[in-house]
């Protein structure tokens, strides 16, 4: 590959403005042909072009600015289907989620 150019893949598409994102949408953020960062859309302000995320890996929110970063958005995957055990004598197992943890929080 030459040096300089960027390898985008079919369903991987470059972003150009932070009002062509949405909030929940996957991105990527490279510069000089290294990923440094990658992560979850959380809040745009389309007016200056920057953007803040939550890093995939450290769950730490960083702002993105799309004049510094080439930023691509990820294609959309199906969300893992939760894994039970097999229901016995006609009962399924009930889920056991602590009261003190919000139920978003209990498949980390």
């Amino acid at each position: 590959m030459a040096r300089g150019k960027v390898l985008i893949m079919n369903d991987v598409q470059r972003v150009a403005l932070s009002s062509e994102l949405s909030v929940g949408e996957e991105i990527e953020a490279w510069h000089q042909g290294r990923l440094f960062h990658r992560g979850t859309v959380s809040r745009t302000i389309p007016s200056t072009d920057l953007f803040w995320i939550t890093e995939s890996k450290t769950g730490t929110r960083r702002l993105i600015d799309l004049e510094a970063l080439v930023v691509l958005r990820l294609p959309k995957t199906a969300p893992d289907k939760a894994v039970l055990p097999p229901a016995r004598d006609g009962y399924a197992p009930a889920l056991r989620i602590p009261l003190f943890q919000e139920p978003g929080m209990a498949a980390r």
